[in-house]
């Protein structure tokens, strides 16, 4: 009895350990089961994507003095091109989640909507002081603001990294409830990103000439074709110099969303300020505006 009794012990403890060893693995696998699961409220706002926001502009109506009968269709019309504008601003934005680098909202739709307002107060104003005294300071009126909906993809504050080493939009669909992009760690992970598709060798940009297709140029238009005519060289020198810049920005349409399309738009606003200048003493030149489309030549 007394020599079965170590044998009855040894096998109880054998099979009380083999038991707890059991026990313990099974705590283990489910603890890491536990740790390497996403708990329900982080993956619904993980998938979560909120609206991209709305962008809004300093009201220019307002800020006009008194308009001349004479100038008063003129600037009824780019008041109203202003509007249109926003609207084709939030239109691209909603339109382009999906895409682009960090700074994409500013570079592809802020940036480029600035340029525009800028010609066009600046045209109010032209068309104001050709009667009247020339109202200064408009140009101020041209910057836009993002304003962000909602919380970012996520559930964090935008721009603010999330839990899992997600930087603000990593692995994001591009700049859905995304603060004008803040935060967005290159969006990475951002499939139509990769290798920077959009602008991953420089290039040039060249443009139609314009000089070359006008006809004779009255004197009394000469200073403003000749003003005009600068700017064009001017517009392209500066799209190069965005192409140099933004090299690793942006996705597959970065370099048209961004620079061939925002110059083009300058492009018809300039040969159009030319045409009208020559058309007010002699026929007015037509399709000028064909000469605005500009390409990439790698």
């Amino acid at each position: 009895m007394s020599r079965a009794l170590p044998k009855y012990n040894k096998r109880r403890v054998t099979f009380i350990g083999g038991a707890a060893a059991v026990a313990l693995s099974g705590t283990v696998i489910a603890g890491f089961a536990l740790a390497g699961e996403t708990p329900d409220s982080g993956a619904k706002n993980a998938r979560t994507l909120a609206g991209p926001g709305t962008i809004s502009c300093p009201d220019v109506r307002s800020k006009l003095p008194a308009v001349p009968a004479s100038a008063k269709a003129e600037v009824d019309r780019n008041l109203t091109l202003l509007d249109t504008q926003i609207r084709e601003a939030n239109t691209r934005l909603v339109n382009t989640v999906g895409q682009g680098g960090p700074n994409f909202v500013q570079n592809a739709i802020l940036g480029p909507l600035k340029d525009k307002r800028v010609a066009t107060v600046n045209r109010i104003a032209t068309a104001i002081g050709r009667t009247a005294a020339k109202p200064q300071g408009l140009d101020s009126l041209a910057t836009c603001a993002l304003n962000a909906a909602g919380t970012n993809a996520g559930g964090g504050a935008a721009g603010k990294p999330q839990a899992g080493g997600n930087a603000g939009n990593a692995g994001n669909t591009g700049n859905a409830g995304n603060a004008g992009n803040a935060g967005n760690a290159g969006n990475a992970g951002n499939a139509g990103n990769a290798g920077n598709a959009g602008n991953a060798a420089v290039g040039t940009i060249t443009c139609p000439d314009v000089r070359s297709k006008l006809p004779a140029v009255p004197a009394s238009a000469k200073a403003e074709v000749d003003r005009n005519l600068t700017l064009l060289d001017t517009q392209i020198r500066e799209a190069n110099t965005r192409l140099v810049n933004t090299v690793g920005q942006g996705g597959p349409n970065f370099v048209q969303n961004a620079i061939l399309g925002p110059l083009k738009d300058k492009r018809v606003a300039t040969v159009n300020r030319i045409a009208t200048a020559i058309g007010r003493t002699a026929a007015k030149p037509q399709g000028l505006d064909s000469l605005a489309t500009c390409t990439l030549t790698k």
